[in-house]
């Protein structure tokens, strides 16, 4: 059976599901792609796209279109919390792009899924079905079918599930997760960038680290914006939503004493969101016969090797791929799965690791702070952490 007879199912309109529909629409499937929201209304939020997602999104054809709202950051650094003691790392643009080919892009989440949406309806006006939760699905020997809320139903040849971190397709096919609560609670906020001093009008990306907390920002929208992640160890809100707000003044008590700069971010977030960080074992199997997993609903991760949207776009690349190589439905979804489930599992755990890296207590005093930079943070160090992310070819791999 030809590529283009076969309708895939996909569940969740985020960047993974965006991402895989994108794919497999240019591969010659068929493509249903279901959103339960009636608008695709996207959480106002920073990524952070290293060279493997920009390569995944050159061949998906949506690269130029995105770089047009993007930053390209000229630089990435380390600054101590305390003294705003400044060690540079290295030069991610004219560097990402020599090391590894692509450029290291800061977007704004919205831009991403405006871009990703407008490729999917340029290749299919029907493929998006908006208002369409799903509620279930059974499959058989020739195909899955889809239950919605509003009592229809839809029918293909496989299911995927893009349904995100609570993932209901998830929970239907391996039984609901256990989250652990991290301890750390984290804050973010976006705000213009002619509301902050000129000094902070840079096209770098900053890491402010200390015990017991971190802070991350960096440019989005050509520069318009600045978006500002403060990641804190506390224990007294496991609320795991990105849409919570919290309270300013709690903010700037979570991060008193901390530097200047880092005072006049977090008082500059008129609407601070906040949400607990949670960790779960990677899920080392997501398929079932006609039905399988994509992105946060497979392998949610904490934001501190920021490859959360990278992965997920990773996945829709070599799904589509897995698809095409494979006639047969099942055989093709193990394909995917191997082909991505051991890299997700260590990016989840590196992730998990590098929390401790940002709030170790040798950061407390200028003194031990600089050696343990100068350690934790050094070329061979920061190599072993990232280049297997950054080297990897979506489009390449083996399926």
């Amino acid at each position: 059976m030809s590529a283009r007879s076969q309708k895939i199912l996909i569940v969740g309109a985020g960047i993974g599901g965006l991402a895989a529909a994108l794919a497999l629409l240019r591969a010659g499937f068929a493509v249903e792609l279901h959103e339960q929201a009636r608008a695709l209304r996207e959480v106002g939020a920073g990524v952070q796209l290293s060279a493997n997602a920009t390569r995944a999104l050159a061949h998906l054809g949506v690269l130029d279109v995105l770089r047009e709202t993007a930053c390209e950051a000229q630089g990435k650094e380390i600054r101590l919390w305390s003294t705003g003691q400044t060690w540079p790392l290295f030069d991610l643009g004219a560097e990402s792009v020599r090391q590894y080919g692509y450029p290291y892009l800061t977007v704004y989440r919205p831009d991403l899924l405006a871009v990703l949406e407008a490729a999917v309806r340029a290749a299919d006006p029907h493929c998006l079905r908006l208002g369409a939760k799903a509620t279930g699905f059974a499959q058989d020997s020739a195909g899955v079918s889809l239950n919605r809320a509003d009592g229809g139903s839809a029918r293909g040849a496989a299911l995927i599930g893009a349904d995100g971190i609570h993932s209901n397709l998830r929970a239907a096919l391996f039984g609901a997760d256990k989250p652990s609560f991290t301890g750390l609670i984290a804050w973010r906020g976006v705000v213009p960038m002619d509301r902050l001093p000129a000094h902070l009008h840079r096209m770098v990306g900053t890491n402010w680290v200390g015990p017991g907390r971190h802070v991350v920002h960096y440019p989005l929208r050509a520069g318009q914006l600045m978006n500002i992640v403060g990641i804190v160890e506390r224990g007294d809100w496991q609320v795991e939503s990105w849409s919570t707000q919290g309270d300013p003044a709690e903010l700037l008590r979570d991060f008193a004493g901390w530097h200047d700069d880092v005072q006049t971010l977090m008082g500059a977030i008129q609407t601070p969101f906040k949400w607990a960080l949670a960790t779960r074992e990677p899920l080392m199997r997501w398929s079932e016969g006609r039905v399988s997993l994509l992105g946060d609903a497979c392998h949610p991760t904490l934001p501190m090797l920021a490859q959360g949207a990278c992965q997920a776009i990773e996945d829709g690349v070599v799904l589509a791929r897995a698809l095409t190589a494979h006639a047969d439905i099942p055989a093709a979804l193990r394909a995917y799965e191997t082909a991505r489930v051991a890299r997700t599992a260590r990016m989840v755990r590196g992730s998990a690791e590098n929390a401790t890296r940002f709030h170790n207590p040798a950061l407390a005093h200028a003194e031990g702070a600089a050696s343990y930079v100068d350690r934790e943070w050094a070329e061979d160090k920061i190599r072993a952490r990232y280049d297997w992310l950054f080297t990897y070819r979506a489009d390449e791999v083996p399926i």
